[in-house]
């Protein structure tokens, strides 16, 4: 489980580090082209404009699901303690038969 959410940490921060990163280069092309190409460029722009819009939104929205689980998995916890360590001494338990038998 650790894993999992460690990889979904790491997907935010690489979205998060992405959409910076877009953001800051569209902001450092304004005007850079001729007149010839900047249509081109501009609609270009505009595309990467929108697809980081979305990729923040996704982000947010990835940052919202994973607090909601947490609190609900901290909430279920907190609720019922004892079954918690009963499952967890389980799930273990049977992740060490089935690694005993290799």
């Amino acid at each position: 489980m650790a894993t999992t959410e460690a990889n979904a940490e790491r997907v935010l921060s690489d979205l998060r580090t992405l959409a910076h990163e877009a953001d800051e280069l569209l902001k450092a092309t304004v005007g850079q082209t001729g007149d010839k190409v900047n249509d081109k460029v501009n609609e270009v722009r505009s595309r990467l404009a929108r697809t980081l819009e979305s990729a923040k939104a996704t982000c947010h929205q990835l940052e919202e699901k994973a607090i909601a689980g947490a609190k609900a998995t901290d909430r279920a916890i907190r609720e019922h303690p004892y079954e918690s360590i009963g499952v967890a001494f389980g799930v273990g338990l049977l992740i060490g038969v089935l690694v005993g038998r290799r």
